[in-house]
């Protein structure tokens, strides 16, 4: 019983009918079912879109559907908490999950197929292949949570297999993850493009997260200083300030004066390979990750003025 159950007892009951019965979204459990309407689709020579997403789904997801819906003819959202990305103490079994509202928020986009496996569909008894990759994991989120981007590319290069999109989108909010994601798909000569899409942000200028559930009213106020020090970066940078450690510093300040705050990482990186620069070039990264309280929160600024 339990979330496994819950999750059975909707996926057989959930069927929602959009404009025609040709256009119903469907939840898709296995590997093998999903991967024959993928088959089916190709052969009507239908685009394919993937959203990725463990999801507790919020605005930032829904921008991502969007897109994939307006430049694809079938859309895909996985919704699947990867366990292989989390660390041992780390929050996959407390992470949000409501496959109802989530299905009910890609129905509402037009999303065609939301992809819900369980852990072991997608990792069977004795799986023993995972991807690794060296120097833009080294930094930041990979220096601070080993292991997470090896999950991280396992998956979504599962993904890639079984849905075999011909576009995937993903968000800008984890920069390091799209980087890497990027370069996974250049290097092993994959088939798809890859889509980085803004920051979605609160009304206060609070990035969206699920995680954000997590926070106290006091701790949700407190949470700001992650977007104040990123805006000041940015009118530092736009201003023309190119010494990394001034920005540094201008961001450290914010966040230091904040008390319910604990600095993970502060740091300006190199877009080309997330190593830390002391000089800015026309693109790069600043990026911080935070603690507020127990919850651990990221944001950054993304820069290319070549673009």
């Amino acid at each position: 019983m339990g979330r496994r159950a819950a999750s059975e007892r909707l996926v057989r009951s959930f069927v929602v009918l959009q404009n025609d019965e040709r256009n119903r979204m469907k939840i898709i459990t296995t590997v093998a079912e999903m991967k024959a309407q993928v088959a089916e689709w190709k052969a009507e020579g239908l685009t394919i879109g993937l959203t990725p997403t463990m999801g507790a789904l919020h605005e930032g997801h829904m921008s991502l559907m969007e897109r994939a819906v307006k430049e694809c003819d079938r859309v895909v959202t996985s919704v699947f908490v990867n366990p292989i990305q989390f660390g041992p103490n780390e929050d996959y079994d407390n992470y949000p999950r409501d496959l109802e509202r989530d299905a009910a928020i890609a129905e509402s986009k037009g999303v065609n197929v939301v992809f819900h496996p369980e852990p072991e569909e997608m990792y069977p008894k004795n799986y023993n292949t995972y991807v690794v990759m060296e120097t833009l994991t080294d930094t930041l989120c990979g220096a601070k949570r080993p292991g997470h981007f090896r999950g991280v590319c396992t998956v979504v290069n599962k993904l890639f297999n079984i849905v075999q999109p011909d576009k995937a989108f993903f968000g800008q909010k984890d920069a390091q993850q799209l980087a890497i994601i990027k370069r996974m798909v250049s290097d092993l000569n994959m088939n798809v493009k890859v889509y980085g899409c803004p920051i979605v942000r609160e009304e206060d200028g609070l990035a969206k997260s699920s995680r954000n559930s997590y926070l106290s009213a006091e701790e949700r106020k407190a949470a700001l200083c992650l977007s104040r020090s990123i805006f000041a970066a940015q009118d530092l940078i736009e201003s023309g300030e190119r010494n990394a450690d001034i920005v540094r510093t201008a961001v450290r300040e914010i966040i230091e004066a904040e008390p319910l705050a604990q600095i993970d990482y502060i740091e300006v990186v190199d877009l080309g390979n997330m190593q830390p620069v002391d000089s800015l070039g026309e693109s790069g990264l600043v990026a911080i990750a935070v603690y507020i309280g127990k919850t651990r929160l990221i944001d950054n600024y993304l820069f290319d003025f070549d673009e």
